[in-house]
């Protein structure tokens, strides 16, 4: 068609060798590649073994101690023992007893103060200790009512006695107790009341044995080992019609005396003893 054209044969060959080169180029990376993970590879399995060296490393003996002087052992020992010593508990200080020199003395002796005589007794005061038994008590008790009842013709103790012990036994017989009522504390109670409720204006052996079997209701009441009594036992015809309303007014005047007898020690024994003098007033009444 009227065009030229021209083959150079050389930029052909350059064209070839520059592909080879960079063929060559490529695989020279890749193999630089390879090595460069193969050398850290290597280098984090030198720094893991070197660890693992270092933390298997044995100490060495330690080395032994040192002996100290026989100087410094001694210092020590000595502070040791001052330690267990103030640790101890201290002894009380004596006191050492104040001397002058007597009048007569010779040689310049000394003689100990005397001790003066002091108001205030340091010792504890002696314990009054009182007995009596049941019987004894019951006895005191009927002669009390004997002397205070003294209008009533041919009343005796034992009387008085007969009453308490029939109504104890009652109750124990128709179960409406388990044991027996009669102690000496129970007895002291009974007394309190009696001393408070009759007087000396009973003029019958009935009405003295209505208030008495009243007092002895509320005693029960109070001091007994039941819940419940019955009336029937302490009711008679004496008392019927005043019973309940006895048996209120020595409620509310006695109240706090018979709570205080059960609290308060002293107050017991001061009534204890006034009851087991009653005995003793009695014996002298009849030697006059």
């Amino acid at each position: 068609m009227g065009t030229v054209l021209s083959i150079s044969p050389a930029s052909k060959k350059a064209s070839i060798m520059d592909a080879d080169v960079s063929a060559d180029r490529l695989k020279n990376d890749k193999s630089l590649k390879r090595h460069s993970m193969f050398v850290s590879l290597s280098w984090k399995k030198l720094v893991s073994n070197s660890a693992k060296k270092s933390a298997k490393k044995v100490t060495p003996n330690p080395q032994p101690a040192r002996e100290l002087p026989s100087c410094q052992v001694a210092q020590r020992n000595s502070e040791n023992s001052r330690r267990t010593e103030e640790k101890r508990p201290k002894a009380p200080i004596p006191v050492p007893v104040p001397t002058v020199p007597t009048q007569g003395g010779e040689n310049g002796r000394l003689s100990s103060v005397q001790k003066q005589p002091s108001s205030f007794s340091l010792v504890s005061p002696r314990r009054i200790v009182i007995q009596a038994s049941t019987g004894e008590l019951l006895r005191c008790l009927g002669d009390f009512l004997c002397r205070r009842c003294f209008k009533v013709q041919d009343l005796s103790s034992a009387e008085v006695v007969l009453w308490f012990r029939n109504i104890d036994r009652t109750l124990l017989i128709q179960g409406w107790q388990d044991i027996g009522f009669i102690t000496p504390a129970n007895v002291v109670f009974v007394y309190l009341l009696c001393q408070d409720t009759i007087t000396d204006g009973v003029e019958s052996a009935a009405q003295l044995q209505g208030a008495f079997q009243t007092c002895l209701y509320l005693s029960y009441s109070y001091m007994g080992n039941e819940i419940s009594y019955p009336l029937k036992p302490f009711m008679i015809d004496a008392n019927k019609d005043v019973f309940w309303e006895t048996s209120l007014r020595i409620i509310d005047r006695m109240s706090a005396k018979m709570l205080q007898l059960n609290a308060d020690p002293h107050f017991f024994t001061e009534v204890f003893q006034d009851l087991k003098n009653q005995r003793e007033s009695a014996e002298g009444n009849l030697d006059r």
